[in-house]
């Protein structure tokens, strides 16, 4: 178990680069790309979005966690399953391809008919490094993974930047997302090393589609009901309001999801390989679950108090009508963080026909939170029923890890009652300090209430000896202790 754990804060590091790379990529190329596109623009690829992640899903298959899960696959595990991913991403392609006129139809935009057809390609380049990429995850050799993706969103984003800067508007979207897929795939065929074999063995496919078919359909319902938001919204409103929806979803997603996802990107492998172990995978959730809330839910609460001056200092003043989208998307994200943990959980000890079961119940409820609330409300109740179904699929995963893994959900909650309440404690102050600034400009408010936040939330966490606070200085310290090591 030592080495498992000095595993999981090597793999901890290099995902949190990887992540954090990535994202402060993506989050410089996303303000400078805010103030030379439109509104309309930058919707565009929002509209589209649904019918991209969608196909990604459907070719991985639910063969990738498959392929970790599984304790030593063999080479014609893995040529079987390249081939078949292959094979698919064509025919995917080939499908969007033939649909974009219906698409454009829907949405009543000609323009997506060709973007469609365009953006479709990175369908066959995603599929080109899936197998080397769920390698390297399942090795643990997440430096790797670090390298390729950062190289590669460096140069997707130089290349959208200088391409909108020169009006190509919408097109320099779709050149960000060809030139990222083109060079993840390249970089990870020289990194990665391995080569399939032209073989195709039925038995492999079978005893991996036995696992991955349940994974598959859960990760489809999820994909979709993931972004059936903006497939109404592109429909029932405009392309501009998709855009003030997708920008508000991405500075979100940048802290709910991020720092989630690394976590999860470790700790599936992590708790896969100590699956015998109840015990042990207990008190890895318990340590990895409050560390993150520790962290994620100040981050998302602070955020949402301070939403106004933070927009307009990343994305302009042409963008305040995300305002209210992102205060509410925000407290969605304080649930979001935790379902990734709680759903590979359950997927590392082989349950996967629970785990799709019971997002059919997770997913039909949460779209009669959206469009209802869509129905009823328009965009406030979309979001609004957001909120309710990241709340709602959080519990019912908690719910699964107390039936297969033995991590209660009252334990669980508890476990972050004093987090919660220091959150709101901290959010409460913040918000009544600028009362009385009400005549002074927004950056002079959001200032005051930020640091009110930041000083109540660590101030009453340190004087009281919160045990999250503890267990994330303690993973810190290892982390930063590993990293140290590691430069020497």
């Amino acid at each position: 178990m030592a080495d498992l754990k000095h595993k999981t804060v090597a793999g901890m590091i290099w995902s949190a680069i990887q992540k954090f790379g990535v994202m402060g990529i993506s989050f410089v190329s996303n303000m400078v790309l805010a103030r030379l596109l439109s509104a309309d623009e930058m919707g565009c690829i929002g509209l589209l979005a649904i019918f991209i992640l969608l196909s990604n899903t459907f070719i991985d298959g639910g063969f990738g966690s498959a392929l970790i899960q599984k304790k030593q696959p063999t080479q014609s595990d893995y040529s079987t399953i390249f081939w078949w991913n292959m094979g698919l991403s064509v025919v995917l392609y080939g499908v969007l391809f033939l649909a974009a006129p219906w698409v454009a139809a829907f949405y009543k935009m000609d323009i997506l008919c060709d973007v469609l057809r365009v953006q479709g390609l990175v369908l066959i380049f995603n599929a080109l490094c899936l197998i080397q990429n769920n390698q390297l995850r399942k090795k643990l050799k997440f430096k790797l993974l670090a390298t390729t993706n950062i190289a590669a969103a460096v140069v997707s984003v130089v290349v959208a930047i200088v391409l909108a800067y020169m009006g190509w508007g919408v097109w320099s979207l779709v050149a960000q997302q060809l030139v990222l897929s083109i060079m993840g795939a390249l970089l990870l065929w020289i990194v990665g090393r391995w080569r399939p074999s032209f073989v195709f063995s039925v038995s492999s496919f079978k005893e991996l589609f036995h696992f991955g078919f349940f994974i598959l359909l859960s990760n489809l319902i999820n994909t979709f009901c993931n972004n059936i938001q903006g497939l109404l919204i592109g429909r029932i409103y405009n392309p501009a309001t998709m855009g003030y929806y997708s920008q508000a979803r991405k500075l979100e997603q940048v802290s709910s999801n991020s720092l989630s996802q690394i976590v999860d990107q470790v700790a599936y492998p992590v708790l896969a390989e100590a699956q015998n172990d109840k015990a042990y995978m207990q008190n890895i959730l318990k340590k990895l679950i409050t560390s993150l809330a520790f962290v994620v839910f100040p981050l998302m609460m602070v955020m949402a108090l301070t939403a106004r001056p933070l927009i307009v200092l990343i994305y302009s003043a042409k963008w305040l009508p995300a305002v209210p989208y992102f205060q509410i998307l925000c407290i969605a994200g304080t649930a979001s963080c935790l379902q990734g943990l709680n759903y590979y959980a359950v997927a590392a000890v082989g349950k996967s026909g629970s785990l799709f079961r019971w997002t059919l119940l997770k997913r039909l409820c949460g779209l009669v939170f959206v469009v209802g609330g869509l129905l009823l409300w328009g965009m406030t109740g979309l979001l609004s029923g957001m909120v309710m179904t990241s709340f709602f699929i959080y519990l019912v995963n908690a719910y699964l890890v107390e039936q297969f893994v033995g991590y209660g959900v009252l334990r669980q909650l508890k476990d972050l009652v004093p987090v919660t309440l220091l959150t709101l404690a901290a959010f409460a102050v913040g918000y009544l300090v600028q009362v009385p600034l009400s005549e002074c400009g927004m950056f002079l408010r959001g200032g005051v209430a930020f640091v009110a936040f930041v000083i109540v939330y660590l101030g009453v966490a340190k004087v009281f000896r919160i045990e999250a606070m503890a267990e994330a200085l303690m993973l810190l310290g290892q982390v930063k202790n590993k990293f140290t090591k590691n430069r020497k």
